[in-house]
């Protein structure tokens, strides 16, 4: 860079500038804008003609401008977040300009706009605290039940079901783990919806999805002039909007240290200091949260603070994977077929053996979640009325495709090997008096094979 001419120089540094998706500010001393982006510009809709040479605070509320509390202070911040208009979210990064006598010459500002993501956020508190309203409006609960959107007859699935209802009566604190797509949200609206606290607040924080500068203010909200032109009351954060509900933590183990530390203060003390306020506010809240991380592994690393992991561990509810209950998979795949035909207005279609096999045999890493997506992308490029696998074999996850042997010669073999199969087990039930653990037995195959087989041929007991 020392050989560039200083004549280049300056028009490569304003081209690196206005390359940056984030809008920059330059004022001198006076606080007179020398320098202001196009995504200056776009942002807060000021062209550069009317701004440049004049006082940035004829555009601005001067309590408003952190750029000119740099001037005063001359201390750099680093992603400070910050609301210089009320439609308006950014995290700001600005610090003084000093030549080469060390004396102040103006300041620089760098503003992320993160209008979208604050609004994305409150928006999804607003449609779940609706749901929650209309639930208890048409009384859905009553006439559907808690946990009745997670299908399943397996053992694991009913034992699973059944211990959450029975924590939900209480207010204790639940950790509920289990891999991505095993449906943990859905556990925990459930247990709200069947805790006494149904009728109140249900919250939900996605501590994966706020970023840092701003976890604060979420989580304990803000009081009156500690974010210049944020709402001119404050703010409440989402622990105050739980008051009288549940409020659900998603992705715990995302939950910065220091930020633990100060959940953990809200867990023992049940009360809440927003953020620039000096006045507690207290808070009767019941706390679910969820992690597909192994927290006592994030204990040892130093990574997650015992104190919160006790605290947060009253009861573990531990979903099972797909994996674990396989012969659920039936159930799923048709309830998922019933959804997606209503949505994209298609005849239902029925699925063969060597389809609904694929489904069975696959391990789904991915889950529930996985396993929807790919019912819904069967019913988007299937049009037949009998779905075989070499249909959905093109739209199947890779790993199992290669294991897939010709759909022609395969389809007549797989209903002679299933009428065999069928055939053979209703002996077995019949010998043993429909003693299934002794049927598996004598077909030397699992239980858990058997309800699935079971199931998959339609037995009647």
């Amino acid at each position: 860079m020392s050989n560039i001419p200083l004549e280049h120089s300056k028009h490569y540094l304003r081209t690196l500038i206005e390359m940056s998706p984030d809008a920059v500010t330059i004022v001198n001393s006076s606080g007179e804008v020398e320098y202001w982006s196009k995504q200056a510009e776009v942002i807060y809709s000021i062209p550069l003609k009317e701004i440049k040479n004049k006082r940035i605070s004829d555009f601005f509320k001067k309590e408003d401008l952190k750029v000119l509390e740099i001037l005063e202070t001359k201390k750099p911040v680093f992603n400070a977040y910050h609301q210089p208009r009320p439609d308006k979210h950014v995290l700001i990064s600005s610090a003084p300009i000093f030549d080469e006598e060390g004396k102040l010459i103006g300041a620089i500002s760098i503003d992320q706009d993160i209008t979208n993501v604050v609004k994305l956020n409150e928006k999804l508190t607003l449609t779940t605290t609706q749901l929650q309203k209309l639930k208890q409006q048409y009384n859905l609960q009553g006439q559907v039940g808690p946990l009745s959107e997670i299908k399943g007859n397996s053992i694991a699935i009913r034992q699973t079901k059944e211990l959450a209802l029975k924590v939900a009566k209480t207010d204790a604190t639940v950790l509920i783990q289990g891999e991505s797509g095993v449906g943990k949200e859905l556990f925990s609206q459930g247990i709200h919806e069947a805790s006494l606290r149904k009728d109140q607040p249900f919250i939900p924080i996605n501590c994966g999805a706020i970023p840092e500068a701003l976890f604060e203010s979420e989580f304990f909200g803000y009081e009156k002039g500690s974010f210049t032109g944020a709402y001119k009351d404050g703010k409440a954060g989402k622990v105050e909007m739980a008051d009288g509900g549940t409020l659900f933590l998603d992705e715990i183990g995302m939950l910065p240290l220091d930020m633990q530390v100060k959940l953990l203060r809200v867990l023992q003390e049940r009360e809440v200091y927003r953020v620039g306020g000096s006045k507690s506010i207290k808070v009767d809240i019941r706390v679910v949260a969820a992690t597909n991380s192994d927290l006592k592994e994030m204990v040892e690393q130093g990574t997650f603070r015992e104190d919160l992991y006790y605290r947060l561990n009253v009861v573990t509810l531990k979903i099972p994977s797909l994996r674990e209950r396989i012969e659920d998979i039936p159930i799923l795949v048709k309830s998922f077929i019933e959804e997606y035909a209503i949505k994209y207005q298609k005849e239902e279609p029925a699925l063969s053996e060597s389809a609904l096999q694929m489904f069975m045999d696959y391990q789904w890493p991915g889950n529930i979640r996985e396993l929807k997506n790919v019912v819904e992308r069967m019913i988007i490029f299937t049009d037949k009325a009998t779905i075989t696998a070499g249909d959905i074999a093109p739209i199947f996850p890779a790993d199992i495709k290669r294991e897939l042997p010709n759909e022609a010669e395969s389809e007549g073999l797989l209903q002679e090997k299933a009428l065999l199969e069928k055939e053979r087990i209703e002996e077995a039930l019949t010998e043993t008096y429909g003693n299934k653990s002794a049927a598996a037995k004598k077909l030397g195959i699992s239980r858990v094979t058997l309800y699935n087989k079971i199931k998959a041929y339609d037995i009647k007991m």
